[in-house]
C-alpha cells in the first residue's frame, strides 16, 4: 500500500472511531428539565403514573412528595406534612399513592386524584423502600431495624412481616418466582426471602464490597446487580448459586441502579455527579461506557423501559436549583 492510501485508510479508521465514540456518548440525551423551586434537601425515590403522565418524587429533605405533569413539564402539586419520605409506589388500578416515611415510620396512602390521605400503617421507624407485586396485589415495605412488611394494596391493611438482621435497603421481587432479594448493608450481605413462606432462605456475601444500597435484577439471565459504596463498585451475583460473578468500578455514592433488558445495560445513578453506563456483553462480561455528567448529590431516579426514559433527581446545591432531569435512552 502506498503512503497516500495508507494515510487515507488511517484517516477513515480514525473517523470511524470518532463517530463510534460520539454515538456511544450520545446513548443518553437530556430531553427535559422540570424545575422544583423551593424544594430543599435530599431527593429520594420516584414513582410513575404512566397513563396520566405524572411523576411522583419523594423530596425527603423537604418533607414533601412533588407531583409533576410530564406533558406540561411542571410541578402541579406538593403533598405536604410528611416525615422524610423515602419510598413510593403508585398503583394505577386503585389510583392510590403509597409513601414510606423515615420519621416515625408512617406508611401513608393517598388518593391519586385529590391527594388526600385515606389510610396509614405505623411501622414505628424508618419506613424506606417500597415494591408492588401486581400479581398478588401486595406491597412490600422495608422498615425499622430489620423487616419487610407485607401490605394488602386494596385496603391498606398490614398482612404480616418478614424479620431481617438489620435495616433493609433496596430489594427486588422475582416475577417468575417467589423470592425477594434484599440488600442488608449493615449485615454485609444480601438476604434471600421466600414470599410464600415469609422467611429468609439464604444469605449471600458480596466479597469485600460493602455499603450495598441500590439493586437491580436481570431475572432472565439469573443476575443480580448491587451498587456498593465501599469501595464504589457494581457487584454481579448469580441468583442460582449466590456466587459473585464479577465486579466493576463505578462512580461514588450510588443510590439507584437499573437494568435495561432491551439494550443489556445497567445504569447506576451516583451522587458523585455521574450516571455510569455498564454494557452487558453476556451474563458474565461487563464493560463500562462513557459516564454521563449530572450534578453533585444527584443519586436517585427512575428508569421507565416502556418509554426509554431515565429520570434523575437533582437537589438544590449552591447555584444549582432542585430539578428533575429526563434523559432519552437511545
Amino acid at each position: 500500500m502506498n503512503s497516500f492510501l495508507l494515510r487515507s485508510a488511517v484517516l477513515v479508521a480514525s473517523c470511524g472511531w470518532i463517530i463510534a465514540a460520539h454515538a456511544e456518548q450520545e446513548a443518553i440525551k437530556l430531553k427535559q428539565t422540570i424545575a422544583l423551586p423551593g424544594v430543599e434537601g435530599r431527593i429520594d425515590h420516584f414513582a410513575l403514573d404512566p397513563s396520566g403522565e405524572r411523576l411522583f418524587v419523594c423530596a425527603l429533605g423537604n418533607n414533601t412528595v412533588e407531583v409533576l405533569d410530564l406533558r406540561k413539564g411542571q410541578r402541579i402539586h406538593s403533598i405536604t406534612g410528611l416525615g422524610s419520605p423515602q419510598g413510593i409506589v403508585y398503583v394505577p388500578e386503585l389510583n392510590r399513592i403509597f409513601v414510606a416515611n423515615d420519621k416515625g415510620g408512617i406508611f401513608k396512602i393517598y388518593d391519586g386524584k385529590l391527594f388526600q390521605s385515606v389510610a396509614e400503617v405505623d411501622f414505628k421507624d424508618d419506613a424506606d423502600n417500597v415494591r408492588y407485586d401486581d400479581a398478588s396485589k401486595k406491597i412490600y415495605v422495608g422498615f425499622g431495624s430489620g423487616g419487610i412488611a407485607i401490605v394488602n394494596a386494596p385496603d391498606g391493611k398490614q398482612l404480616g412481616s418478614i424479620k431481617l438482621p438489620a435495616h433493609p435497603e433496596a430489594f427486588e421481587l422475582e416475577k417468575h418466582g417467589s423470592r425477594i432479594f434484599v440488600n442488608v448493608p449493615n449485615a454485609r450481605h444480601v438476604a434471600v426471602l421466600d414470599r410464600s413462606q415469609s422467611k429468609v432462605i439464604a444469605t449471600w456475601k458480596t466479597n469485600g464490597a460493602f455499603g450495598n444500597f441500590p439493586m437491580a435484577l436481570d431475572e432472565a439471565n439469573h443476575r443480580l446487580f448491587l451498587g456498593c459504596r465501599i469501595p464504589s463498585r457494581l457487584v454481579v451475583l448469580n441468583t442460582e448459586s449466590g456466587d459473585v460473578i464479577t465486579k466493576t468500578d463505578i462512580s461514588g455514592d450510588p443510590d439507584d441502579v437499573f437494568y435495561d433488558s432491551k439494550r443489556h445495560r445497567i445504569y447506576a445513578i451516583c451522587g458523585a455527579g455521574k450516571i455510569d453506563v455498564i454494557e452487558q456483553a453476556d451474563p458474565n462480561t461487563y464493560k463500562a461506557s462513557p459516564k454521563i455528567d449530572t450534578a453533585k448529590g444527584a443519586r436517585t431516579g427512575l428508569f421507565v423501559p416502556e418509554q426509554d426514559v431515565l429520570f434523575v433527581g437533582v437537589p438544590h446545591n449552591g447555584a444549582q436549583q432542585a430539578e428533575i432531569r429526563a434523559y432519552q435512552v437511545e
